[in-house]
């Protein structure tokens, strides 16, 4: 219980006081120090989730491709009593952000794993990727590399215990990026075969526009991968692209994001409620920022992932 209430709804519920207070601190100034902060943010998290319960089978470094950083991890879900041994589950791709130019599937052995334990907890199949960086393959090649990993995926599923017609692709930051321009930019070629295997999206806090604004603290980075020519930008952006698809979409972003990312976020639902003529699912993380929105994943405090379950729940089976 935190001040009464559940910690399974409070914002940093799970945390010690004072840490609890730290969150509330940093959230209004994030992004007079991101870096800085999200090292809080992951100091603070990182020995609650190492504390968890978690996946019962982690299998490492499954290549997709060649490159070294071309690697996944697959959690194994949780088996109740009554399952049947030869049952297919929901599966979940995700895709860990870095500003295109740093992070890892596992920052620290817990950050990033974290997701997926509580996905596997929930009785999901949890994929976690890493993919190149942007100093040795920029634009389109995190998109690229999502590709390779997704067709991996429903590729192999049904070695993993996957559902081929229920596989879910989520990416955070960066990731989100290269998930959406793999599903929405036509100029990615295996966009259909994506569109065809990829059951719903679900973008947290992602960057669905190159923009190199002096205010964006990660201009620099947006460069690297986007490349000099910065009249290519809104071309190679998913913003520009949220029309070409009818396929489900979630949108999440937290309350204090890095900026311009949750302006992003709503003029993406905003896109896609205008072609649609229906709402895609948004919702805001109340209290946390650009790092706790996954970091908190396996805490404790589940609501965002409960959400993102029934979203999942709510799109039917394609046959």
């Amino acid at each position: 219980m935190v001040n009464g209430g559940n910690v399974a709804m409070e914002p940093f519920g799970a945390l010690p006081e004072a840490q609890r207070q730290q969150m509330r601190e940093i959230g209004p100034r994030w992004n007079d120090d991101i870096v800085g902060n999200r090292k809080i943010v992951i100091d603070c998290y990182t020995p609650v989730v190492a504390a968890a319960p978690k996946s019962p089978r982690v299998t490492r470094d499954l290549p997709y491709g060649t490159n070294a950083r071309q690697v996944l991890d697959v959690f194994s879900p949780v088996r109740n009593a009554g399952d049947s041994p030869d049952a297919f589950h929901d599966a979940v791709i995700f895709v860990h952000g870095g500003a295109f130019v740093r992070g890892s599937k596992s920052v620290n052995g817990e950050i990033y794993d974290n997701v997926c334990h509580w996905f596997a907890r929930q009785g999901v199949v949890a994929v976690n990727v890493e993919y190149r960086l942007a100093d040795v393959a920029p634009w389109p090649g995190g998109t690229d590399d999502v590709a390779d990993a997704v067709l991996w995926v429903h590729e192999h599923a049904r070695e993993w215990g996957i559902d081929p017609q229920r596989i879910f692709l989520i990416g955070h930051s960066a990731g989100g990026t290269h998930a959406a321009s793999s599903l929405f930019d036509p100029a990615h070629a295996r966009g259909d075969d994506m569109r065809r295997i990829i059951a719903g999206l679900v973008l947290i806090s992602a960057r669905l526009f190159a923009d190199t604004d002096p205010r964006n603290p990660n201009a620099g980075p947006v460069r690297t991968y986007f490349g000099p020519d910065e009249s290519t930008y809104t071309e190679r952006s998913p913003l520009t692209h949220a029309t070409r698809s009818v396929l489900p979409t979630m949108i999440a972003v937290a309350e204090y994001e890095n900026r311009f990312l949750d302006d992003y976020g709503a003029e993406f639902f905003l896109r896609l409620l205008r072609h649609r003529g229906a709402p895609p699912r948004f919702v805001q993380a109340r209290g946390h920022n650009h790092t706790s929105i996954v970091a908190h994943f396996n805490s404790g405090e589940d609501w965002l992932g409960r959400e993102m379950l029934a979203f999942m729940a709510s799109i039917p089976d394609r046959g």
